[in-house]
């Protein structure tokens, strides 16, 4: 009997450590972080933002690869404010709860990364806006933004590069 009790308690142990709030930002692949953090930078400056920011979900992703280690990567997301002060440096579920009476923030960012640098050439393209004012032409917008960035890449392939020989 005092065997099972025993084990009982271990696995409501592990079940509790695992149902921890896990932050959604930390389940993101490092190249949209990247994108995520370009967000977040001009929001934690601005003198109109008077929140701190968290990454809350993702609602679209994708990239495409150019070759060469070059790729292009889209994504949509939301921020939600904490109830921590603006710069606040370390921000997790437990210091930095979500509060639930501002707006989210809703961004689409998108970018050229290489390797694992975002390259500066073309310019990163981020546009945030809180959720309630986003209209569909700024959708619109930045779709076609982001789709103009991928296919003007012209980048070349291995077979398009001459070397001089036949």
């Amino acid at each position: 009997m005092k065997m099972s009790a025993g084990w009982l308690l271990l696995v409501c142990a592990v079940v509790l450590c695992s149902a921890r709030a896990r932050d959604p930002y930390d389940e993101l692949p490092d190249d949209y972080k990247k994108g995520v953090d370009l967000a977040l930078e001009p929001l934690s400056t601005h003198a109109g933002v008077h929140h701190h920011f968290r990454f809350l979900r993702s609602l679209e992703k994708s990239d495409s690869e150019s070759g060469f280690g070059v790729k292009y990567l889209y994504h949509h997301f939301h921020l939600k404010p904490t109830t921590c002060a603006k710069g606040a440096a370390a921000s997790s579920p437990e210091t930095c709860p979500f509060r639930n009476d501002r707006p989210m923030i809703d961004c689409a960012v998108c970018y050229k990364t290489s390797g694992d640098q975002i390259e500066l050439i073309p310019k990163p393209y981020v546009h945030c806006i809180q959720r309630p004012r986003l209209t569909q032409e700024m959708r619109t917008t930045r779709t076609q933004h982001c789709k103009k960035m991928n296919y003007n890449s012209g980048a070349p392939t291995l077979l398009a590069v001459s070397t001089g020989k036949h």
